[in-house]
């Protein structure tokens, strides 16, 4: 803020002699000195109270356990607890309505991932990444072609084969209009196959009816499936990273067995469009502190994640990069 604008004259009113402008324009100085510095104290007081934390899918589904570990590891770095609050329905675009009409006032942020951008690339919603101010990126969760351990099929190629002679009959799970739906089509294309698709809401959601038999398959991850893996109810068959992860060595990754395939869902936290720029940059250097700390770091491996923090430019940009992806292949997933 400049203040060369005061230096100009003033006329005094009444007796001249016994009236001085200095006083004035000391007092409008001072004035607007601390209107200027009234920001960076708002900005200095934020937060306040606790940040709610919109997770727009169901408890026990990949996105709601990794957010509770954003939220476990948070506090000491932003010094307020960030509560989770599941708000689930419509592919994860029900919640993330509600938070397009918050306050945007830093108090309410939200999760999303790449599904956001294929419900709205095949007309699901009308919202976007760019409807809110991305503040950072946290994890990236490979993701996992799963089938029922009692299923015939123990490897890819037994799944494959099984597929191709009997086309359109492998139930399989996903969410329709989201990233998984994506994902099983990268596997049709890549084999040539083609599957009857069966919608749930949330990954926790058709994982558990995986277990319950009423699916074939699913796309799972670590923090939905492992458990289920190790007690035989479930079996992995391979998995969509770059190499084999070190808590399933045994299985084997799609470029492996031959399909030049990725599967990763990467997890991060926006703001309602309009949320101030100061608050956005408190939020994303308190995630960017707490994505170093050793036992948030944990709770991510733990979960079946690794950790890959963006901050709000680079976030924004993988964000729209991803959305020119799958604006190009999501249109025959359309309903």
């Amino acid at each position: 803020m400049r203040f060369n604008s005061l230096k100009q004259r003033f006329i005094p009113i009444g007796d001249t002699a016994h009236t001085s402008p200095r006083p004035l324009v000391l007092a409008l100085a001072l004035g607007l000195a601390m209107s200027a510095a009234l920001p960076a104290a708002q900005a200095a007081d934020y937060p306040e109270k606790p940040v709610q934390f919109i997770v727009p899918w169901s408890p026990g589904g990949g996105s709601d356990t990794l957010m509770r570990v954003v939220s476990n590891h948070i506090e000491p770095y932003l010094g307020q607890p960030m509560p989770v609050i599941n708000q689930p329905g419509v592919s994860g675009t029900l919640g993330l309505k509600q938070l397009s009409q918050k306050k945007p006032d830093g108090y309410t942020v939200g999760q999303v991932h790449e599904g956001l951008l294929v419900s709205h690339d095949t007309g699901l919603t009308p919202l976007n990444w760019d409807d809110f101010t991305p503040v950072a990126a946290m994890t990236a969760s490979p993701q996992y072609l799963v089938v029922n351990g009692d299923s015939p099929w123990h490897t890819y190629g037994d799944f494959v084969k099984y597929a191709k002679s009997h086309p359109g009959d492998i139930r399989m799970g996903v969410t329709l209009g989201g990233v998984p739906h994506v994902d099983a089509a990268l596997i049709e294309d890549a084999e040539n196959l083609q599957f009857h698709y069966v919608g749930f809401e949330g990954t926790g959601a058709r994982i558990r009816a995986l277990v319950g038999g009423h699916i074939d398959a699913a796309i799972g991850d670590i923090s939905s499936s492992l458990e289920f893996v190790k007690n035989g109810d479930l079996r992995f068959l391979a998995v969509g990273s770059d190499k084999r992860l070190e808590r399933t060595p045994d299985v084997p990754t799609f470029k492996e067995l031959g399909d030049d395939i990725e599967l990763t869902v990467v997890r991060g936290i926006v703001a309602p469009k309009g949320t101030p720029q100061d608050r956005i940059d408190i939020l994303a250097q308190a995630l960017k502190k707490e994505s170093q700390d050793k036992d948030f770091i944990q709770g991510a491996h733990n979960a079946g994640a690794e950790v890959e923090y963006m901050g709000p430019e680079a976030y924004g940009e993988y964000l729209s990069e991803t959305d020119e992806t799958f604006n190009r292949l999501s249109g025959k997933l359309k309903k």
